[in-house]
């Protein structure tokens, strides 16, 4: 069998679709789906059928539960989930802009161009991150009870 002769785009030659290719993704993925269905199987086969009522208990942290398990809890918890929310979503931002803005190599025009506007709305994003730090500082959010 001989090779597929490369084909002329507007981006210059690239190699032609071969199937073939893909043929490792697929036998990874049976291994994986035989692998899934065998497990199941398995431990399908080899459980014990007899289902007890303390089989059937709800089991938690090493105790028996007590009291219902769909307790209200305080709105403490939810604002400390919502902050860490916030300043994680900070890092999501900051990260990339550091690694375009300070690596090494970096596009001098780019930097040029785009270095200062970028640089200024990363201070708007502080900014307004530290507004609603002390916004939340304010409504006591971190004095916990």
């Amino acid at each position: 069998m001989s090779l597929p002769e490369p084909i002329i785009t507007p981006a210059g030659l690239e190699a032609p679709f071969d199937l073939s290719t893909y043929y490792p993704i697929l036998i990874y993925s049976v291994i994986v789906i035989g692998f899934s269905v065998v497990t199941l199987f398995g431990s399908w086969l080899i459980s014990p059928g007899k289902r007890t009522a303390v089989k059937m208990m709800p089991y938690e942290s090493g105790m028996d539960p007590i009291g219902d398990a769909r307790q209200r809890f305080d709105v403490k918890f939810y604002l400390i989930a919502i902050l860490f929310l916030v300043f994680d979503v900070e890092l999501l931002f900051l990260y990339p802009w550091a690694v375009v803005a300070y690596r090494e190599g970096a596009d001098a025009l780019w930097k040029a161009e785009f270095g200062r506007l970028v640089f200024c709305e990363i201070l708007v994003f502080f900014a307004s991150l530290a507004v609603a730090y002390v916004y939340a500082w304010r409504k006591g959010v971190f004095a916990w009870r």
